[in-house]
C-alpha cells in the first residue's frame, strides 16, 4: 500500500475522531440530509432496545432495517457501546480500502481492453489512449475524495447505516472487476437485502461476466442467455436465502412491510434530499397509488435502455445505475451521493469532454450550504415554508442529474472519437462538426 494511501487513511480517521468530540456529531445525527428514517442510528438504538425486551420493532413504524441487521446492530450495541464512534470510522476506512483495490483492478481492466481493441481505433487518437502511469494517482485520488468528502464525513458523524449499503455496493464493483461471479452476485444480493434498489446491479454484473473473454456479438444466443442466467440465479439464491433466514428469525413476514414495504409505499414523508416527500405531501390521496407506481418504476426503468446503450461498458453501466439509484430512490441522503461522487476519478480520462463542471459544482455547493439555513427558516424561525426547502433539494437533485448526464455524454463522446478519430470527416472529406444543443 502506497505511502499517500496510508497518509490519507490516517488523516481521514484522525479528522473524524476529532469531529466526533464536537457538538457537530450530535447536530448531524438530526439532519435529514445525513440520515433518513431508514438509516437513522437513533432509530436503530430504539429498535435494538425493543428487541432486547422481547418486543418486535416491526410492529410499529419505528425500525426499518432487515432482521439480520437487527441482530448485527444488537451485537454491536451490546459488545462495543463505548466504541461506536470508532466502529463507524473503521467502516469508512474499510470502504476506502475497497475503493482503492477497485480502482487498481479497473485500471488493469481498462488497459487490457484497450490492448484488445487497439486495432479498431482511429490513427490520430494517441492522446486519448491510457497509460499505466496515468492511473497511478487515481487510486490515491479516489481514497482522498472519499475520506475528505464533506458528505462522507457528515454521514460518518451522523452514524448513518447507509455505510453498510455503500460497502456492499463497493464490493460489487470489486468482485465484478476481479471476475468472481458468485462474489459479485452475493454482494448484489446483500445490497438488495439492505435497500432493495441495488438488485438492478445484477444486469451489469451479468454482462461483465459474459464479456470476460472478449466482446459479445449476440446477447440473445442460447450460450449468452445461459451465462447471464447463471448470474441472475447467483443473485436470486442468496437474496431468497436471506429472506428465509429473516423469516425464520422473526417467525413471521411482518418485517417485509416495515422494510421493503416501507421503501416502496413511502409512508413517512419526513423531508429529505429527494423528491418523493414533497410530491406526496401535496398530492390528493386518491392519486397516491398511481404516482407511487410512477415514481418507483422511474427508478428502475432506466436499467434496460442503459443496458442496451452501454452493453459494451458494463462497469460504467454499473456506475450510472448506482448514481440513478442515489438520485431517485424514495429515501435518499448524502450517504448515497458520497459513494458515486468519490468514484468520479475512475472516469478522469473523460474529463476533457465534460461541459458543465462549474454549473454542477455551484449547484452542489449552494444546495449543501443553503439546505440547513432554509430548514431553520422553515421549522424554527417560521419565516419560510416547505417550498423553500423543497426548492433547494430540487437544486441538489438537478445538480446530480446534470452531473451524471454530463459524465455519460463525455464517456460516449470519447468512445466516438476513439473509433472515428479526434477530427472525424464527412463522406466528402470535409471536417465534421458536433452540434451541441
Amino acid at each position: 500500500m502506497a505511502a499517500p494511501m496510508i497518509f490519507c487513511l490516517g488523516l481521514g480517521s484522525f479528522l473524524r475522531w476529532m469531529l466526533f468530540k464536537t457538538p457537530c456529531a450530535q447536530w448531524l445525527a438530526t439532519r435529514q440530509e445525513a440520515v433518513t428514517p431508514l438509516t437513522s442510528w437513533k432509530r436503530v438504538v430504539e429498535g435494538v432496545s425493543l428487541y432486547s425486551q422481547g418486543i418486535s420493532p416491526y410492529k410499529g413504524d419505528l425500525f426499518h432495517e432487515p432482521p439480520l441487521m437487527l441482530r448485527f446492530f444488537d451485537f454491536v450495541v451490546t459488545v462495543m457501546p463505548g466504541y461506536l464512534d470508532l466502529f463507524f470510522i473503521v467502516m469508512d476506512v474499510v470502504i476506502a480500502v475497497v475503493l482503492y483495490d477497485t480502482v487498481h483492478w479497473y485500471g488493469r481492466y481498462l488497459l487490457k481492453r484497450q490492448d484488445r481493441e487497439a486495432k479498431t481505433y482511429a490513427s490520430d487518437v494517441k492522446p486519448l489512449l491510457l497509460k499505466s502511469s496515468d492511473l497511478f494517482w487515481t487510486k490515491t485520488k479516489i481514497v482522498a475524495l472519499y475520506l475528505f468528502n464533506p458528505y462522507t464525513i457528515a454521514v460518518c458523524l451522523a452514524k448513518s447505516t447507509s455505510v453498510f449499503n455503500n460497502l456492499a455496493i463497493a464490493l460489487v464493483f470489486l468482485f465484478t472487476l476481479k471476475g468472481q461471479r458468485f462474489g459479485a452476485a452475493f454482494f448484489v444480493a446483500i445490497a438488495g437485502y439492505l435497500s432493495l434498489y441495488p438488485l438492478m446491479l445484477a444486469l451489469p454484473v451479468a454482462i461483465f461476466m459474459l464479456q470476460r473473454e472478449g466482446k459479445v456479438t449476440n446477447y440473445f444466443s442460447p450460450s449468452s442467455l445461459n451465462d447471464m442466467s447463471k448470474t441472475f440465479t447467483a443473485v436470486a439464491a442468496p437474496f431468497c436465502a436471506l429472506l428465509l433466514m429473516s423469516y425464520h428469525l422473526e417467525g413471521s413476514c411482518d418485517f417485509l412491510k416495515s422494510t421493503y414495504g416501507f421503501i416502496l409505499t413511502v409512508p413517512d414523508l419526513t423531508p429529505n434530499t429527494g423528491v418523493f416527500w414533497y410530491f406526496f405531501t401535496e398530492m390528493f390521496e386518491h392519486f397516491r397509488v398511481f404516482f407511487l407506481w410512477v415514481f418507483q418504476i422511474h427508478v428502475f426503468i432506466y436499467t434496460v435502455p442503459l443496458g442496451v446503450k452501454l452493453r459494451d461498458h458494463p462497469i460504467f453501466l454499473m456506475y450510472v445505475l448506482t448514481t440513478i439509484i442515489s438520485i431517485f430512490k424514495s429515501y435518499p441522503s448524502y450517504g448515497d451521493a458520497s459513494l458515486y461522487l468519490s468514484m468520479l476519478p475512475m472516469w478522469s480520462y473523460v474529463y476533457q469532454y465534460v461541459r458543465n463542471s462549474l454549473v454542477v459544482t455551484c449547484m452542489f455547493v449552494c444546495s449543501t450550504v443553503l439546505a440547513p439555513i432554509l430548514w431553520h427558516l422553515w421549522i424554527y424561525a417560521g419565516s419560510a415554508n416547505a417550498n423553500f426547502y423543497f426548492a433547494i433539494t430540487l437544486v441538489y437533485s438537478a445538480g446530480q442529474i446534470f452531473l451524471i448526464t454530463d459524465v455519460v455524454f463525455a464517456f460516449l463522446r470519447r468512445e466516438f472519437h476513439l473509433i472515428n478519430g479526434c477530427e472525424p470527416k464527412l463522406e466528402n472529406g470535409t471536417k465534421a462538426e458536433v452540434e451541441i444543443r
